[in-house]
């Protein structure tokens, strides 16, 4: 956790576990060679928490270290006791970036990993969540996880510190007290040991069995996954070989390099592992801004930003910037005499006197129709761009090019069955699409 030099911001509360944890820190300055800070986060939900900044001010003015007291807004929507702990980590990491920590230091103790562990098992977690609170993550260290809280109570008393006892540590209208008040002295009387001790067992042999399916998931995204610009793609094939949990942790991981935060929970690891499974899933999974989605044997992870080509006429002659995906068009007049009919996809031609203009460009609509040339009648968008094997996710960054109001060309993938040239052809418009970075 500390390998000595670093500068450390400690989370303080005032309670027994993060005041013992300022205490044993600071004890360890000198052979470490720590620079230590501590921040106080008021999370201002009950009248009297300015008590609590001021103790904690006077704790590190009594020990020799600078406190910042900062005073966040928790939000009403959901968990009360999930959101004061999402403001109070956000406040940690914007801390720490502007004071320049390496490192921030926690005080959980053996007795939370134990109710952690017992709540995760209750909410029917997976093998993620019984490995519990972890002892380090990024730059989060958590020194004291190996010991119980009356044995930090017990330095306490011998150092002669003193600590607040939150009043909301008792309100058995939070899931956590329950376990600690009711259940965990409970279970205690059912069963004979300690049986914190067992649930940080459990936590301990969970988290090495996640450091390996992180290790092996890792290096099978690495194998496996290519880049598709902002994206990953995959194999579904390739990923059928894994075992599931294997493979659902690639997905995962996957989805963390393009800036999924936190863990996965249950619920979406089996969402993950039910598209994988689905001959032919009929929508995308979405997870916090990533979007996985299937189709055919690819599966891509990426960024769940929508596209949507607004529509708009095309300049003949002339460019016509598509900037929403990426692409241009250009457009000339030509003269048949000599003409040479393209045989690149990116490029089409077609009869100007048979076309009704002006030109329009847009992206893809719900009941869109193609007559595609060389073929009787009109079939449905998406089933040819099926039949085509264009995959979903490439659908909506194809510009389709309208006469009048039927589709003409798809860009870069099919031409229309109108407007074609022919030996009466006089005046050719020729559309060339190329990407901006062109």
């Amino acid at each position: 956790m500390l390998t000595g030099g670093e500068h450390v911001v400690i989370g303080v509360s005032g309670g027994a576990d993060s005041t013992a944890l300022l205490s044993v820190l600071t004890s360890l300055t000198s052979a470490y060679r720590l620079r230590l800070s501590a921040l106080h986060v008021d999370h201002r939900l009950r009248p009297e928490s300015w008590r609590d900044a001021e103790h904690v001010q006077a704790l590190g003015a009594r020990l020799g270290v600078p406190v910042d007291v900062i005073p966040v807004a928790v939000s009403s929507n959901g968990s009360l006791e999930a959101a004061a702990r999402q403001a109070r980590y956000a406040a940690l990491e914007r801390h720490a970036n502007q004071i320049g920590a390496d490192r921030i230091a926690l005080g959980h103790t053996a007795d939370d990993q134990a109710e952690t562990v017992l709540m995760r098992v209750l909410e029917g977690a997976g093998l993620r969540g019984l490995a519990g609170i972890p002892p380090t993550r990024g730059r989060i260290i958590r020194p004291l996880l190996d010991l119980r809280r009356a044995e930090l109570t017990a330095h306490l008393d011998a150092v002669g510190l003193g600590w607040i006892e939150d009043p909301t540590n008792r309100d058995l209208r939070f899931l956590r007290n329950r376990i600690r008040h009711d259940l965990l002295p409970l279970l205690a009387t059912a069963h004979a040991g300690d049986l914190s001790a067992r649930l940080a067992r459990v936590a301990r042999e969970a988290r090495q069995a996640v450091d390996t399916l992180e290790r092996v998931a890792g290096d099978a995204l690495g194998r496996l996954a290519t880049i598709d610009g902002d994206a990953l793609v995959l194999a579904r094939s390739a990923l059928a070989g894994l075992p599931p949990l294997v493979a659902a942790d690639v997905l995962r991981q996957g989805a963390v390099r393009l800036g999924h935060r936190g863990p996965l929970r249950a619920w979406a690891h089996r969402g993950l592992r039910r598209m994988l499974a689905a001959p032919s899933p009929r929508r995308p999974f979405r997870l916090d801004g990533v979007t996985f989605d299937v189709s055919g044997d690819l599966v891509r992870i990426g960024v769940a930003a929508p596209v949507h080509l607004r529509r708009r006429v095309l300049n003949v002659p002339g460019v016509t910037l598509l900037s929403e995906i990426g692409l241009r068009i250009e457009a000339r007049h030509i003269g048949a005499a000599g003409y040479v009919l393209p045989r690149d996809r990116g490029c089409v031609a077609f009869d100007a006197d048979a076309l009704a203009m002006p030109l329009h460009v847009r992206g893809r609509e719900r009941g869109d129709r193609f007559r595609p040339f060389s073929e009787r009648g009109e079939r449905r968008l998406k089933t040819f761009l099926i039949d085509a094997k264009v995959p979903r996710w490439d659908r909506d960054r194809l510009p389709l090019v309208e006469s009048g109001r039927e589709i003409v060309w798809v860009g870069g993938l099919r031409r229309g069955s109108q407007a074609p040239v022919t030996p009466a052809t006089r005046d050719i418009v020729e559309l060339t699409v190329k990407s901006l970075a062109d």
